[in-house]
């Protein structure tokens, strides 16, 4: 499956935000275990650009691997050159979206409003990041009145319990931060295998929708 496939096909996006380094393989390694097969590294975690690279390297196509919280275009190019399957942003920036479509990789820029959502698929994004969704899988319904043609992704503030109303909801993928991988925990042998049962219940939780 190409990446735009893989998203729409597995929905869970595992976002990695302040991880060390070193930790990336052993977290990737858990969350492929789960059935986790989209990862997103935020450019402003330490060594991020070597870590995209250094997954990349190491799962090839089993993963596609997504350059996160991407600011501005040149951050783009560099994730992409890292081998970056997609980027996401937390905001509407239209050059970061038209670098992302030139090099073939999927955009997905963050956005609120209504006139946000619209003006980011205008200019070329695959899917929308609506962000924050913590305001509730009703938001999300409520967007999809007039904007149905949009696929949007809500991230920041979905977890295990209500992942199931902004599917209903009509969301096509999930952006999970913390309440999937916690960075602040030390990554030992017990972590790895708790996350890996996480991703197992957030893989369940979509897949019986």
């Amino acid at each position: 499956m190409n990446t735009l496939e893989t998203i729409y096909h597995h929905k869970i996006i595992a976002i990695i935000r302040g991880a060390k380094k070193e930790d990336l393989l052993q977290i990737g390694a858990a969350l492929k275990e789960g059935g986790v097969r989209l990862i997103e590294v935020t450019l402003n975690s330490p060594g991020a650009i070597e870590g995209i690279q250094q997954l990349k390297e190491t799962f090839g196509a089993e993963m596609k691997v997504g350059a996160g919280t991407v600011l501005d275009p040149e951050s783009a190019k560099a994730a992409i050159d890292a081998g970056a399957d997609f980027i996401l942003s937390p905001t509407v920036s239209k050059e970061t979206i038209k670098i992302t479509k030139r090099y073939g990789k999927v955009s997905i820029p963050g956005a609120f409003t209504p006139t946000e959502i619209l003006t980011a698929y205008e200019t070329g994004a695959d899917l929308v990041k609506v962000f924050p969704a913590s305001i509730g899988a009703g938001y999300i319904k409520d967007i999809r009145g007039p904007l149905s043609h949009i696929p949007l992704v809500p991230t920041g503030g979905v977890d295990e319990k209500n992942i199931g109303d902004f599917q209903k909801a009509g969301a096509v993928a999930f952006g999970i931060g913390s309440s999937l991988v916690n960075t602040k925990e030390e990554v030992n042998e017990a972590y790895v295998q708790k996350l890996t049962e996480k991703a197992q219940i957030f893989v369940q939780k979509v897949s019986a929708e």
